[in-house]
């Protein structure tokens, strides 16, 4: 039903307008001219902009199918995330922060951006998640653009916990399948992708689910393109902070995963400090001293 509200809200008030009240019409017309800045609208500062009361707008909202207005204003940012321009998000969210304490205001979205991706976690998903990453066969993992960092810094911690594990190159979609043609049952692609979403990743979850393995994909929302080949996904909380895209959330759910995965592999992790110790012992690598320095 999400999905469908997310892609239809704004047809559906035009389509049900006529039979609106005086007050839910002043509501659904500047909804529909101004969903950019509704989006971000209490439903208080709403009521006060179109001249109706508070309730009304509540009212509004279970009008147009939702449980209440924090539902109906969290379709108005999916359509933003999927509609707007990098420009037109950049200047909303400019406007928002205006000259406030520009650390507080970012931090604290952040902040509630984890609360959110905390709370619609399903837990037994991200249990599935643990299990498939675990057995796997092969682990691949891409990201591309912003979600490229995200995808180097998975990767970085996996190494320490299993043999097998490609960081898949995304230079050119050749390129990306190219790494991944022996992709085979048995293996597991963890694709990672938001807004702007990428279609190299999309087209490489594809080939990957067409060979047998399994496509974990960790994005936004569930009307992201990669749901629709992914046999498991997780979601977190992403935005803009003005021309940036926030991926705290994100990442903050891949800290998690290296955890949950690393807690089944103790011995191996363990296995692999041992023998890097060894390395830097031998190499004469790490400094004695303090242990934060690298002779070069």
């Amino acid at each position: 039903m999400e999905n469908n509200m997310t892609n239809d809200l704004l047809l559906k008030i035009e389509r049900e307008m006529p039979h609106f009240s005086k007050g839910q019409k002043r509501i659904g017309k500047f909804i529909t001219e101004h969903y950019d800045k509704a989006a971000f609208m209490t439903a208080s500062r709403l009521g006060d902009t179109v001249g109706v009361s508070e309730s009304t707008v509540v009212r509004f909202a279970t009008e147009v199918g939702f449980e209440g207005y924090p539902q109906l204003q969290k379709n108005l940012q999916e359509i933003i995330r999927n509609r707007l321009t990098t420009v037109q998000r950049m200047e909303i969210i400019d406007g928002q922060i205006g000259n406030a304490d520009v650390l507080s205001k970012v931090m604290n979205l952040d902040a509630e951006k984890i609360r959110r991706t905390l709370e619609d976690m399903p837990r037994d998903v991200f249990g599935q998640v643990v299990e498939s990453i675990t057995a796997a066969r092969e682990i691949y993992i891409l990201g591309i653009r912003s979600s490229n960092m995200l995808a180097n810094f998975l990767t970085f911690y996996f190494n320490h916990i299993f043999a097998h594990v490609r960081n898949v190159s995304n230079n050119s979609s050749s390129e990306v399948f190219e790494q991944m043609v022996r992709v085979q049952k048995g293996d597991v692609l963890i694709a990672i992708s938001f807004p702007r979403y990428s279609q190299r990743t999309l087209k490489a979850a594809k080939f990957a689910k067409s060979q047998g393995a399994t496509v974990i994909a960790i994005t936004d929302c569930a009307s992201a393109p990669l749901a629709e080949v992914a046999d498991l996904m997780l979601f977190a909380r992403s935005d803009m902070a003005s021309f940036v895209d926030s991926l705290v959330a994100p990442l903050s759910l891949i800290n998690a995963l290296i955890v949950a995965v690393g807690l089944r592999k103790k011995d191996e992790i363990s296995k692999t400090y041992a023998t890097l110790e060894k390395i830097w012992d031998e190499y004469n690598v790490y400094e004695k001293t303090d242990g934060t320095g690298e002779k070069e």
